[in-house]
């Protein structure tokens, strides 16, 4: 591409004159050539896009400063060497900026993800480098007129506004991450998260994983991640990635071509356009979809099936989702097979023209008219069957919802018997992790027998409940209503009084559902602190990170931060922050920095109890998250003069 071609221009002019400072006008073309090269680049990683593009503008406004000092005498320039200097800090400071905004731009979008704080002090650190280096410049010397002194103003200004604001940081997001890093239960409401983050991140076409297998690579070779669990926990996200988006991992890292084409090519190598670009295996039944690409029917229309509108390996919206076949394409496969005696695979008679087999729509169908049985053995098993297929795959949940099975099964939600209220919940859960499913349940009036059946429904009932709402939770109208349909104070029960997977369901929505403001003061006066508390309180349930997490949310509410705020709480932090793991000591130090800079006498208690110790420990060996928190909690103790 181009801009890739200016970009590797600009880097090695960067390269070449950086040791030695170079002529002072050349120094002042380069550092337009990196202003030029940076508005060149595209796909900012969502996670950082905004900083981005902000940082890329305010560049831009140091153009008319650079192009009157580039008409400045070529002596003049040359012969001072303060002048030289400050040229030279200043294109330092560009390449900086440089540095991060490809970073930003091509870079592992998991690895920012997971690193976004500390993207951030690179931002901070930019921005710290721009305004001392413009500050450094000899305006008069250099005879800048005062509109453009005026403009350069103006962007220091901006840049110290941005490094004085501090952005909501996307805390569901954060939480996503931590859910699947800790969760050890591979439920499908698991399948829910790892498809938000999927979109959030922007990893959902085949495309976007291929990309992204790259940017790991070079990361890991760059060694732009020094913590091998780093390395690891960006390769599992990986892989799950590929499985939502329906992709066999194996195939997609390893090989242009599966193992199982080669065993039947043997030494044969089948023409690349041959592949279908899903599952690289010899096209049987090639179709051209709306953005003029060709995919094996099977293959695509699994992919469709799957709640995707794109093309998966363009990326593109399609206009429509109807499939041609492609004759000719097929023709030409057909004469190199036979020219090479090499066999096609058999094509499954059965499948219809949708991707789905005609046994598995008359079986479907049946079930869910099964569902308004009048005997209770029919529907009971029914609605049984129902939950296994909907877990089975995304094609059946989609299925299942177009033949009219939501309906039924949230009446049954009232169904006077605790095991077909139990199996209901379940299929409910399973069929919400679908997007359009999520409405559909909620439009359906499924959420008041939901929170029913959490107050009173067998151990499993009530886990799965509390599931359900989470995965509806995930859209903002189902958070307001849930809150509004009194569903957050028996999350909170579930929470102090539930099985260990209860407790661990209950959280899971509580924070989701904390999200919205409303709803945090409904699970304050719901009893969730203390319970919240208790939780920090039982190591064997592995739920400190949970806890803390949730705690993090209430603490930026004025009634949280009262009632977290009592001096036992404190110690137990302190605690935290000594003997936790890594983890631990992470979330720990953002809870108490959230309640110290909101009251001093929180940070005396914690001082009384030791704490200084341990964050100036935390700042040398803890995660990088935990550093920065440390740092930021001894900066601000600093003002009190008793410190050591």
């Amino acid at each position: 591409m181009e801009w890739q071609k200016v970009m590797e221009r600009g880097e090695r002019a960067g390269v070449s004159s950086s040791s030695n400072g170079g002529d002072g006008v050349d120094v002042v073309k380069e550092m337009m050539d990196v202003i030029e090269t940076v508005g060149l680049y595209v796909g900012y990683r969502r996670t950082q896009r905004k900083e981005c593009l902000n940082l890329v503008r305010r560049l831009k406004l140091l153009v008319p400063l650079l192009e009157e000092i580039k008409e400045i005498d070529h002596h003049k320039l040359s012969s001072s060497e303060g002048l030289k200097t400050s040229l030279v800090n200043l294109k330092k400071a560009l390449l900086g900026a440089k540095k991060l905004l490809k970073k930003c731009s091509c870079g592992s979008k998991i690895y920012l993800a997971m690193e976004s704080e500390a993207v951030m002090s690179s931002f901070h650190a930019v921005y710290d480098h721009l305004n001392q280096a413009l500050d450094d410049l000899q305006y008069d010397e250099l005879g800048i007129s005062v509109e453009v002194k005026e403009q350069v103003e103006l962007t220091r200004m901006q840049l110290k506004r941005a490094k004085r604001r501090t952005d909501t940081q996307d805390i569901e997001l954060a939480m996503d991450m931590m859910v699947v890093f800790s969760e050890k239960d591979d439920r499908n409401a698991d399948s829910a998260i790892l498809e938000r983050l999927a979109s959030k991140l922007e990893l959902h076409t085949i495309s976007d994983l291929k990309a992204e297998e790259v940017a790991v690579r070079k990361l890991v070779k760059q060694r732009g991640v020094q913590n091998a669990e780093s390395i690891q926990q960006i390769k599992d996200f990986l892989g799950k990635f590929r499985h939502v988006a329906g992709v066999d991992e194996t195939i997609v890292l390893e090989s242009p071509i599966s193992s199982k084409s080669l065993l039947k090519c043997q030494s044969l190598l089948i023409p690349h356009e041959f592949l279908c670009p899903i599952s690289l295996e010899i096209m049987v039944d090639p179709v051209i979809v709306a953005s003029g690409q060709t995919y094996e029917r099977e293959s695509i229309q699994k992919w469709l099936n799957s709640n995707h509108r794109t093309c998966p390996k363009t990326g593109q919206i399609l206009d429509h989702l109807s499939l041609a076949p492609n004759f000719a394409l097929r023709n030409l496969i057909l004469q190199w097979c036979e020219k090479n005696k090499y066999e096609l695979p058999k094509k499954d008679s059965c499948l219809r023209s949708d991707g789905f087999s005609a046994e598995l729509i008359e079986e479907i169908s049946f079930l869910v008219q099964n569902l308004s049985s009048h005997e209770f053995e029919v529907r009971r098993e029914a609605v049984m069957n129902i939950r296994m297929l909907a877990k089975e795959n995304p094609g059946n949940r989609i299925l299942i919802a177009n033949y009219g099975g939501i309906p039924p099964l949230v009446q049954l939600l009232s169904y006077q018997d605790s095991k077909i209220q139990e199996h209901t919940v379940t299929a409910l859960l399973n069929l919400s992790i679908d997007e359009t499913n999520k409405r559909l349940v909620a439009r359906e009036g499924a959420i008041p027998a939901i929170i029913e059946i959490l107050q009173n429904g067998t151990d499993e009932a009530r886990e799965n409940s509390a599931a359900a709402l989470f995965s509806l939770s995930m859209l903002d109208e189902n958070k307001v209503l849930i809150g509004a349909l009194k569903g957050i104070r028996p999350l909170v029960y579930l929470l102090k009084n539930g099985t260990v997977r209860g407790k661990k369901d209950a959280a899971t929505a509580l924070f989701n559902l904390s999200l919205n403001q409303t709803n945090k003061s409904r699970a304050i006066k719901a009893g969730i602190i203390p319970a919240l508390l208790c939780l920090l309180e039982e190591n064997n349930l592995g739920m400190i990170d949970e806890a803390l997490s949730i705690l993090l949310l209430l603490a930026s509410h004025p009634e949280g931060r009262n009632e977290i705020g009592r001096l036992s709480f404190i110690e137990t932090l302190v605690g935290i922050i000594r003997n936790g793991t890594p983890k631990n000591k992470e979330c720990a130090a953002a809870v108490l920095l959230e309640l110290g800079l909101n009251n001093s006498s929180i940070i005396l208690a914690a001082l009384q109890y030791g704490v200084y110790e341990h964050l100036a420990e935390l700042t040398k060996n803890g995660t990088n998250r935990a550093q920065r928190k440390a740092n930021s909690l001894l900066q601000h103790m600093s003002k009190y003069e008793h410190l050591p």
